[in-house]
């Protein structure tokens, strides 16, 4: 039989413009009531933001967008873990009009669960997005992570072992689920699909993520993750061990010097002279080649001296006791002053170390339970102590170096790592080193997970080299229709006006990216290549 609308059905159509409505403002009560297994909600909080423009574009999103005013809701949902006597915040911005219909889990740095930061370049091109805070306050910079030993104890002596869970994996299970439901009840409709993104801590998320909780995520980015948490942190101590150990703290302004003198040594290496370490693996320069070479600092001329010619050697050769290598070294183009910064008198004089204030923290509070140690002054022994019972204790909590992705894959999910080749805080062979275990474990891993390197590229952007600046729509493809990509698309930040931004192609590791001829500034002067010899065939040619 035919169906003809009555009346009452005409009425009641005509209303769900005005319901859909509804569902858009932005009030806690219009939320349907939230649940997920383990934990409570205590609070809903929302505030609606029209024309909001105190953001900026951020290199962390994986997400390319100019800046304009945004109107969102802001929702924070606040639970506890019954029980455990933690507060966890949630915090979901979801567009007010032109929501694509994804939904966004984004990731942190250092100790912070979730950068704020992230949140409206996310807003600004359609995504419902989340960051979680695992528990404890968001901090704005690297520096607020001394506050880190004001959650991660409860006294002296005392693990807060609830927040470090929540840090570590808890937390980013628990967000996806709770900002499902809350994109659900805003919208009226579920998010068609869901997608994480993060650098470093947050890199290490999206690992953990897809190896803990691999159906939450269709797809994840994951840059520079800090995968082997466990033992790199303790690791990046290492130059200060060095410096202890060899009783000389060299002026930033002379680690400086053999830096570059490294990078012009071996800028030529993949055929193309740009101020870029490309052939990384190729340049074995040695600091003491240069001994005695004249340099500037701060406007007074100096020599190389040896002994900052050895510690200069220890940090890009990494760790090593009884000729065992515990952790990898920064590549020789990564800024020495992320992991050997030093703090001088006026004039560059009588210098000391000045240790990263990540591992600072994690060998303090965590692994030495909040110890007043005073790590200038460890000599080899006890590092390597702290190294190995960092591993021992915590590496199964927080390190996400498991190779076996079996369960992601069968879920369907995809990933993307990439990593600059100049990383000055988190070394890239780390990465290679685990895409090269996952490959091992299953060699059709390319199928659902794919990864390249940055020449050039410090920490999650910076640097001389070009840098993948719209990954997530990358991976959006790949998710959503089907286009691996073979390549990421980059470019460098110009420095000024006058200067042209130079496009490179990323090559799918293990390939790199080799001059064929052409414009240096144009990524179709490049192919994909297994080693950087095409260009000498092209030459012959």
């Amino acid at each position: 039989m035919l169906f003809k609308p009555t009346h009452l059905a005409t009425t009641f159509l005509s209303l769900l413009p005005a319901v859909n409505a509804r569902l858009r403002t932005c009030v806690p009560r219009d939320l349907p009531t939230i649940e997920v297994f383990g934990l409570q909600v205590v609070d809903i909080a929302a505030k609606e933001h029209r024309g909001y423009e105190d953001w900026r574009p951020s290199p962390m999103t994986g997400i390319s967008v100019p800046k304009r005013p945004i109107d969102f809701c802001n929702f924070t949902i606040t639970y506890t873990h019954p029980g455990q006597g933690d507060r966890v915040n949630v915090y979901v911005w979801l567009p007010l009009e032109d929501w694509n219909g994804r939904f966004l889990g984004q990731g942190g740095g250092g100790w912070t669960a979730g950068w704020e930061m992230s949140l409206a370049p996310s807003v600004a091109v359609g995504y419902a997005v989340a960051i979680t805070d695992a528990g404890h306050e968001l901090s704005s910079s690297l520096a607020d992570m001394n506050k880190t030993r004001s959650w991660m104890l409860t006294s002296p002596g005392n693990i807060n072992w609830v927040l470090l869970q929540n840090f570590a994996s808890r937390a980013l299970d628990d967000l996806p689920k709770v900002a499902q439901q809350v994109v659900k009840g805003f919208y009226g409709e579920p998010a068609k699909y869901s997608y994480w993104s993060g650098c470093s801590t947050g890199g290490r998320q999206g690992l953990m993520s897809a190896q803990r909780y691999p159906k939450n995520y269709d797809g994840i980015v994951a840059t520079a993750p800090a995968i082997h948490w466990a033992t790199f942190v303790v690791a990046e101590l290492w130059a200060h061990i060095v410096m202890r150990k060899v009783g000389y703290y060299p002026p930033n302004c002379e680690l400086e010097a053999i830096r570059q003198a490294a990078i012009k040594a071996c800028d030529e290496l993949d055929g193309v002279k740009d101020g870029v370490v490309a052939a990384a693996g190729l340049c074995t320069f040695d600091a003491k080649s240069i001994v005695g070479q004249t340099f500037d600092c701060g406007g007074e001329v100096r020599k190389i001296s040896t002994k900052a010619a050895e510690v200069t050697n220890a940090i890009w050769e990494g760790p090593i006791r009884n000729g065992r290598q515990a952790w990898y070294g920064l590549p020789h183009e990564a800024p020495l002053t992320g992991l050997a910064l030093t703090e001088c008198d006026a004039g560059n004089e009588n210098c000391k170390g000045k240790p990263f204030i990540a591992s600072v923290s994690w060998i303090r509070d965590v692994v030495m339970s909040g110890q007043d140690i005073d790590l200038s002054a460890l000599d080899e022994d006890e590092y390597w102590n702290i190294l190995h019972r960092s591993v021992r204790e915590f590496a199964s909590i927080i390190s996400t170096d498991d190779p076996d992705l079996s369960e992601f894959k069968s879920a369907g999910g995809k990933m993307i790592t990439w990593h600059g080749l100049a990383d000055q805080l988190i070394p890239v062979n780390g990465s290679s080193d685990y895409y090269e275990k996952v490959l091992a474990l299953d060699p059709d891993a390319r199928s659902f997970y794919r990864y390249f390197e940055a020449p050039g590229v410090t920490h999650c952007a910076g640097g001389p080299g070009a840098a993948p600046n719209a990954v997530l729509d990358t991976l959006v493809k790949w998710v959503e229709h089907g286009i691996a990509p073979e390549t990421l698309d980059a470019a460098t930040v110009p420095v000024d006006e006058a200067e042209a931004a130079r496009h490179r192609p990323l090559c799918l590791y293990p390939l790199v990216a080799a001059y064929v001829g052409g414009d240096l500034a144009e990524a179709g002067s490049f192919e994909c290549a297994e080693s950087f010899d095409v260009v000498k065939r092209h030459t012959e040619l």
